[in-house]
């Protein structure tokens, strides 16, 4: 079984509504009968409870504010103004000229209040820490700590390099294999356009490496 929506009516909200809207016709009925006629007797009520709602705002995203106070009560003094002016106390048919000139003046006021409010010096967004106040007393600085002599390099010990491995001395070739070895080289120099290289020579002559390499040292 599905459960029932019950509709709960706030009588705070329900009564927050009902001052508004008569706040809302008072403020209508004083500009209309200022002179302001058509939409911009609907205007004026707009701009008084928007005036309030900003400055209400501002005090509760900022704490208290002379700001925001200031303009909160203005707006309220007008709204109030309203609601008296049309119980009876001022002649609506022929209203006097201080009213006229206070609702000719109004927007001029609004507009005002306004721009201070959203965009005064003080002004932070919720959640923003207040900056620290300034203090006049001059601290004395720290003493600077004295530098600490660097110690000395300590120098890298010499490294002698390895002796090195004599050398063996070249082998003796015999002249009759040198004259063979140069047959060999201008044979394959004929052959391939190239000279012929160490291991070929090696391998056509059957010596050791290290007499091919002594017998290719004497053909260069």
């Amino acid at each position: 079984m599905a459960a029932r929506h019950v509709l709960r009516v706030d009588a705070v909200l329900v009564q927050a509504v009902i001052a508004g809207a008569l706040s809302f016709a008072h403020l209508h009925d004083l500009a209309a009968a200022a002179g302001q006629d058509g939409w911009k007797a609907w205007a004026y009520p707009v701009s008084v409870d928007l005036l309030m709602v900003a400055a209400w705002r501002r005090l509760r995203a900022d704490g208290p504010s002379r700001l925001a106070w200031c303009w909160f009560l203005i707006a309220l003094f007008a709204s109030l103004g309203a609601n008296v002016a049309t119980a009876g106390f001022l002649d609506l048919a022929d209203p006097p000229a201080l009213l006229r000139l206070g609702i000719a003046g109004w927007p001029a006021l609004a507009f005002l209040g306004g721009t201070l409010l959203a965009h005064s010096a003080d002004h932070r967004p919720p959640g923003e820490p207040a900056p620290a106040p300034e203090t006049d007393s001059v601290t004395d600085p720290e003493p600077e700590a004295e530098p600490v002599p660097a110690p000395a390099p300590t120098p890298a010990p010499v490294v002698e390099p390895p002796a090195l491995p004599p050398t063996d001395p070249a082998p003796a070739v015999p002249a009759v294999l040198v004259d063979h070895a140069r047959k060999v080289a201008a044979d394959y120099r004929d052959r391939t356009g190239a000279p012929i290289d160490t291991d070929t020579l090696r391998a056509r002559l059957g010596v050791p490496p290290h007499l091919a390499d002594a017998i290719a040292a004497q053909l260069t």
